[in-house]
């Protein structure tokens, strides 16, 4: 009987010892299973490729910019990611003080007098908020985007510019003292530079742009000038002269004004409130033709006196839009 107990005993400790080992087993198993899942996550993530999106140039292909979105906070800050595209998108229309940007203003076209044509250049406008959705479209799965442009040309046909000199539908003609070298001479260099400018239907107009440069190195002289409220020297002083007569002439017609400025003191040469003071590289005069038809301004000088013309064509002459 005793020794039927001591059998009892030992095939009972051998069946807990048993079990104890079988659980231990599992236990390592599972641990190790656990353990090689975790590394072939940390190998798969450390092989998965990121996501990019490239800014592709659309007249040369070229890639000009390239980034991984979750660098910069996408799914995770999306605020602070697209308000950084929108960064970007600002910067690559508009350019910074290193880098010019992909906007450009229309140069526009002049007439010879012999009727042929002086070609300027066209407008080129990077859509920013375009580009923005473009770029956040692609940063989902990656890709590449082209930068959005948009570039209009001149609205007149070649073969209606010699036209354009017939008929004159607004003038306006202001005074000034010949005696004032300096100013004179500025006035009648702005006057030149805006001479035989043809407008096309729609197109932008930018005294800035067309006149260009008012200093030294382009002839221009000291004289007199408006500037915080005083009167001042300065080189280009009297080319608001030119700005404000043909805004006076311009504003007879059915034009849309994009940007126009008055001086910080009355000027003598227009009534109050009927100048349009420039600056380059500063405030400007611009305005876009919404006449309904082609334009072409023409500057005179007198003895003493500035006319701008507006002109067209005589079949266009029933057709533009007057001012109301």
């Amino acid at each position: 009987m005793k020794r039927l107990k001591g059998v009892l005993i030992l095939f009972l400790a051998g069946s807990i010892l048993g079990a104890a080992g079988c659980s231990e087993n599992n236990l390592q198993q599972k641990e190790a299973k656990a353990s090689e899942t975790a590394h072939i996550k940390a190998v798969k993530k450390k092989v998965e490729k990121p996501v990019w999106v490239r800014i592709i140039d659309p007249e040369t292909k070229k890639e000009i910019k390239s980034i991984i979105p979750k660098d910069y906070g996408f799914g995770t800050d999306d605020d602070k990611y697209k308000a950084a595209i929108a960064e970007w998108a600002r910067e690559m229309a508009r350019g910074t003080n290193e880098t010019p940007g992909y906007d450009k203003r229309m140069i526009l076209d002049k007439l010879k007098a012999d009727g042929q044509v002086i070609k300027g250049s066209p407008q080129t406008i990077l859509e920013e908020q375009e580009l923005i959705e473009k770029v956040l479209q692609a940063s989902v799965k990656g890709g590449d985007v082209e930068v959005p442009l948009y570039v209009s040309d001149s609205g007149y046909s070649r073969d209606e510019a010699s036209q354009l000199n017939e008929v004159v539908v607004a003038s306006f003609t202001t005074y000034f003292n010949n005696g004032v070298t300096g100013r004179t001479t500025n006035i009648a260099l702005s006057a030149q530079a805006i001479n035989n400018t043809i407008i096309g239907k729609d197109d932008p107009f930018s005294f800035n742009t067309t006149v260009g440069p008012s200093d030294a190195n382009h002839g221009y002289q000291k004289a007199p000038e408006a500037l915080n409220g005083k009167l001042v020297e300065g080189i280009g002083g009297g080319i608001c002269q030119t700005s404000s007569t043909l805004y006076n002439a311009i504003d007879q017609l059915a034009v849309s004004y994009i940007e126009k400025h008055h001086h910080s003191l009355h000027v003598g040469y227009v009534p109050k409130g009927r100048d349009a003071t420039v600056s380059y590289g500063g405030k400007d005069f611009r305005f876009k033709n919404t006449t309904g038809v082609p334009l072409l301004l023409k500057a005179y000088m007198g003895n003493g006196s500035l006319t701008v013309e507006v002109r067209t064509s005589r079949a266009y002459q029933t057709l533009i839009k007057k001012a109301l």
